[in-house]
């Protein structure tokens, strides 16, 4: 079986040769097919790119001339992936700030059977902290967080007094889904920072729906898989590790919020608060 393998890049190629380290020391690296797409990143995180290229010369590098957002930077890698094997019909996709365990080929392996019923595996991805970042979304999300969520893109300045009694009140008020880690099951969203897309997903869709540049990506997954009646599976025993928010630190916390604000203009067009769908 061949693997494929598309990460983003934006001015952080330290943490791509990090990941691209973690794959080659898996057992079945000489089976894996990587694609780096970098969003026109500046001209130093290029040259450690083609760098990288040099060290791992079996790994592909796009090039974008322009930043053209996460999950749309990903279908260019999932084109040229499927496009140079056929055979590839599994794609891990995600982040370039993560590190792959040397079994981590394996726990793919061990759970094929799982391909067969589900699209797309949401695997285990935990920070370095410790924190698990799955399974993000177990159900729908409730109402009076849909309306927290409008408050909070109505304003920035409001926007930052709810960050604050979030993190204040966070022993009470978060969603506790991440605290079911340990249990296998099929749920709503996973997190946006890694999934395993199978030949499921491929016989239905070429690409990843990717309304927006940014954000939300969690959501719309989950809803171009519910389109053909497909769901997401969580698989604790995959792991992926997490630096977390590496690209994220780059953007200014007001641009971020504003980036997230649009993301979350189109989100509300397929999600009323009042009738959920």
């Amino acid at each position: 079986m061949k693997i494929g393998f598309v990460f983003t890049n934006y001015n952080n190629a330290r943490f791509t040769r990090e990941v691209i380290h973690s794959l080659s020391l898996n057992e079945e690296w000489n089976n894996c097919y990587v694609v780096v797409v970098d969003n026109s990143s500046d001209e130093n995180d290029i040259k450690l790119l083609e760098e990288i290229k040099r060290d791992y010369p079996s790994i592909h590098l796009i090039k974008n001339c322009e930043n053209i957002g996460y999950f749309i930077g990903l279908n260019v890698g999932i084109k040229y992936l499927r496009n140079k094997e056929e055979k590839i019909d599994h794609i891990i996709v995600g982040n370039n700030d993560l590190y792959f365990p040397n079994n981590f080929i394996g726990s793919i392996y061990g759970n094929l059977s799982k391909f067969e019923y589900y699209a797309v595996i949401s695997p285990n991805i935990i920070t370095l902290d410790g924190f698990h970042q799955n399974p993000h979304v177990v159900k729908k999300i409730s109402k009076l967080r849909e309306m927290i969520f409008d408050l909070y893109f109505s304003n920035y300045y409001l926007a930052v007094m709810i960050k604050k009694v979030a993190t204040l009140t966070n022993r009470f008020t978060d969603r506790k889904d991440e605290e079911q880690f340990e249990i296998a099951q099929t749920i709503y969203q996973g997190f946006g920072a890694c999934y395993i897309l199978g030949p499921l997903f491929f016989s239905y869709f070429e690409s990843l729906w990717a309304p927006t540049f940014l954000m939300g990506e969690e959501f719309f997954l989950s809803r171009q898989l519910a389109s053909k009646n497909l769901r997401i599976f969580y698989e604790p025993s995959i792991i992926v590790h997490h630096h977390c928010h590496a690209t994220m630190e780059k953007i200014p916390s007001k641009k971020f919020w504003e980036i997230s604000r649009k993301s979350h203009k189109v989100y509300r067009k397929y999600v009323k608060i009042w009738r959920q769908s």
